[in-house]
């Protein structure tokens, strides 16, 4: 019998982690119960997709540009629509020259360990 994370059946039925705690999923369960729950949807989750106006993902995977490493996170509401994301250690400098008009910001604090970039166009350009 496979054991699984509360966070990896939250990931699987696409709700919040906290929601997941909520409603009494437990801190490991087993792949057979997360089917049951896939199978037949409590109340709870029924309304919770219901209710969804797909503008926000729950999850999101963030992957490095330079290296590779991935995780999967909460958006947060402060997050633009990144360019890049790379690891909190990496040199921007690693990253594709921005196009010719365009300056990139960087944004602290993305997932556990990244920082965002976002190139846009300089105005008057």
């Amino acid at each position: 019998m496979t054991m699984i994370t509360r966070r990896d059946a939250a990931l699987a039925l696409d709700i919040p982690l906290e929601m997941a705690r909520r409603h009494g999923i437990p801190s490991r369960l087993c792949e057979e119960d997360l089917a049951e729950i896939v199978a037949n949807p409590p109340q709870w989750l029924l309304q919770s997709r219901a209710n969804r106006t797909g503008k926000r993902p729950v999850w999101v995977e963030l992957r490095c540009y330079v290296c590779g490493f991935s995780e999967t996170a909460r958006p947060k509401k402060w997050w633009p629509q990144f360019t890049y994301v790379i690891c909190e250690f990496h040199d921007p400098q690693e990253l594709p020259e921005p196009g010719v008009g365009m300056r990139r910001s960087e944004f602290d604090g993305v997932g556990s360990r990244f920082i965002g970039i976002v190139e846009d166009p300089v105005e008057g350009s």
